[in-house]
């Protein structure tokens, strides 16, 4: 479905988010062939070559039945963060809309989108990596919660808001304030870019049924040669401190390639470590995307197609 003029001048973007193993990749391919759109990738992991099983990578094929952006844009050992990702979602979404085509944001990393949408504003501080380091180790030796309360000397609302555990967004906050001398919270503006935007969150409930389907996903994972990928990143000389070979998945097979544990023991820690994921994912759609329709992930294609038609007419006037 093209975009007429009127609804190109409104910009409309459409956002499909859930957690992982929900289904999303499937319910966007058919909605996008549908409407003749094209997708933005908004998953952290998926941006990264090479890493195609353990990210659950669209396919050849799937991609080749849409446009896909924003997939295979980095090598593992690249920089790419959040500030990288709106800069180029920004330009994919000018360039689908150039085409005359709705743009979709597809992912489960919350942050991506709801950067993009929103229109977050980004310090520009530069990454000073022996500060980095510095703060690591010190996260190392002292505990998660010791360097989260070390920010909170420096910017207690940052500290409020970001997931202790998840280190490496705590030392973003505390470089930014350590180099600027403000908050990292000062910076944290929004600007929103003026998209219409109609979003949707994908659930599958009971929760033990999207456990299950997670489960099940790990099994197809390792059956595709997850090990072997894991294994030839390794031998490139991709190494474990590379924020890429800390995605789900790869830690733990690391730790059997390394003989420190086996395979079943992996599947027993991936499967309880990607629960924790996706109660971590649910959290921060109920707290950010507060305006989007959720659903049932089995046979949401046909709801979400139905309601952007609608909406598209209604933009159209």
């Amino acid at each position: 479905m093209p975009l007429t003029g009127e609804i190109a001048t409104a910009q409309p973007v459409m956002v499909i988010v859930g957690p992982t193993a929900v289904g999303k990749t499937d319910v966007a391919i058919a909605v996008a062939m549908a409407l003749g759109a094209e997708i933005i990738n908004a998953d952290s992991r998926q941006i990264y070559r090479y890493m195609d099983i353990g990210t659950a990578k669209p396919t050849p094929s799937q991609q080749a039945s849409v446009p896909h952006h924003l997939v295979d844009i980095v090598d593992p050992d690249e920089i790419f963060n959040v500030t990288d990702f709106q800069r180029a979602a920004f330009a994919a979404i000018e360039a689908i809309h150039g085409r005359g085509h709705l743009p979709m944001i597809v992912g489960g990393t919350g942050q991506y989108v709801s950067a993009t949408i929103e229109g977050w504003q980004f310090p520009g501080v530069a990454p000073n990596l022996a500060l980095r380091a510095e703060l690591e180790a010190y996260a190392q030796s002292e505990g998660w919660q010791a360097l989260l309360e070390r920010l909170r000397l420096h910017d207690p609302v940052s500290a409020e808001q970001i997931d202790g555990q998840n280190i490496r967004r705590v030392i973003r906050a505390l470089e930014v304030s350590l180099e600027t001398g403000r908050p990292f919270s000062d910076f944290q503006k929004k600007v929103p870019p003026g998209y219409a935007v109609q979003s949707f969150c994908l659930t599958l409930e009971p929760r033990e049924a999207l456990y299950e389907r997670a489960d099940q996903r790990i099994q197809q994972m390792l059956d595709a040669g997850f090990v072997d990928e894991v294994r030839y990143l390794v031998d490139q000389g991709y190494t474990w401190d590379l924020p890429a070979m800390s995605a789900l998945g790869y830690p733990q097979i690391g730790d059997y390639l390394q003989g420190d544990v086996t395979l079943s023991e992996v599947v027993v820690e991936l499967q309880r470590a990607t629960h924790r994921f996706i109660r971590r994912q649910m959290t921060w759609f109920r707290k950010y995307n507060a305006d989007a329709r959720w659903l049932q992930s089995d046979g949401a294609a046909d709801e979400i197609l139905f309601m952007v038609e609608n909406w598209l007419r209604t933009l159209a006037g």
